[in-house]
């Protein structure tokens, strides 16, 4: 299953697209999320938007809360200039994927523990950490 994802990504990365989709096409097993996202990025870089789109739907019916996907298609359709579009993917995702919890670390120093939480601001003794 590896040696399919190397292939679409080295022949996604050397333009050769058709190639690639040939190759999921005539998987002996079921294209994984895993490999659409690979083939995903493939078509990213070389705007080919009829297959960034494509793609996307597939990793999305594979794996809806995945906001992964989203996220490339919103940034392709920003880089080709296409605005609304952008905008209007990242309204569905922010419909569709579930919330993140915020990141956060424990650091163990000098008999306390703190507690570091994404955007909190620690400060002691004149130093700072930020999250």
């Amino acid at each position: 299953m590896e040696h399919y994802n190397c292939m679409v990504d080295l022949l996604g990365r050397a333009g050769l697209l058709d190639e690639g989709e040939d190759l999921i096409k005539k998987l002996p097993y079921e294209p994984t999320a895993i490999l659409w996202m690979t083939f995903l990025g493939s078509c990213r870089i070389h705007f080919d938007m009829q297959r960034v789109r494509c793609a996307a739907e597939r990793v999305l019916e594979l794996n809806p809360d995945d906001p992964a996907p989203y996220v490339l298609l919103s940034n392709t359709f920003a880089a080709a200039g296409r605005w609304g579009d952008a905008v209007e993917v990242r309204k569905i995702m922010k419909d569709k994927c579930p919330k993140q919890q915020p990141s956060h670390n424990s650091i163990d120093g000098k008999n306390m523990i703190y507690e570091i939480c994404e955007g909190d601001e620690l400060q002691d003794r004149g130093g700072r950490v930020y999250a």
